[in-house]
């Protein structure tokens, strides 16, 4: 059972615009650091936000099995991505009464609802950040020297990094832990 303390949080500093707080309603400082990093290289409020959410889960994750973030290991990863594929989403309570629940299927277009646990997309997506959370504390010395998330591709590089537009995508086989996405 992981608890849920702590939130991502408003600030209204647009050099820091949204904050991961902990249990207290301090703001978790690794996680400052990170983001603050991160919407210097341009990227949107938008995406600081949804970054700040992953990194919410995976600091409840490790609070939950008593590891702190500088110590977690790739089969803590590992575990955090099983707990991810059979936990309930709790986005997913929140809907009006009278309304279709998780995974029932539209009668209007046959296609089903969202179901009750975590996409493969949000998966990956929470690996990605993850990954970009250790390299940039790898690269300010302040966490461990070796990233516990597995890297996207099995050689170690990022994947079609070199990839001539014109040419087809060659096929590939998912990293560890990669959640297989409908195309």
């Amino acid at each position: 059972v992981v608890a849920r303390p702590g939130s991502v949080r408003a600030t209204g500093d647009p050099a820091l615009p949204w904050m991961v707080a902990d249990e207290t309603g301090e703001p978790v400082g690794a996680v400052s650091g990170f983001l603050r990093d991160f919407l210097a290289c341009g990227n949107s409020a938008a995406s600081c936000r949804s970054y700040g959410h992953d990194l919410l889960r995976w600091f409840r994750f490790l609070a939950a099995v008593g590891v702190r973030w500088d110590q977690a290991t790739r089969a803590d990863v590992r575990d955090f991505v099983l707990w991810l594929r059979v936990a309930r989403n709790p986005a997913r309570d929140r809907h009006r009464p009278g309304t279709p629940g998780p995974g029932e299927v539209n009668a209007r277009t046959g296609k089903a609802y969202l179901g009750a646990g975590y996409a493969p997309a949000t998966v990956n997506h929470a690996l990605s950040v993850l990954a970009e959370f250790y390299r940039y504390h790898a690269g300010t010395g302040l966490g461990p020297m070796v990233s516990p998330v597995p890297p996207q591709s099995r050689d170690g590089r990022r994947l079609n990094a070199h990839h001539s537009p014109l040419l087809p995508f060659p096929r590939h086989r998912r990293g560890a832990y990669r959640q297989k996405q409908p195309d």
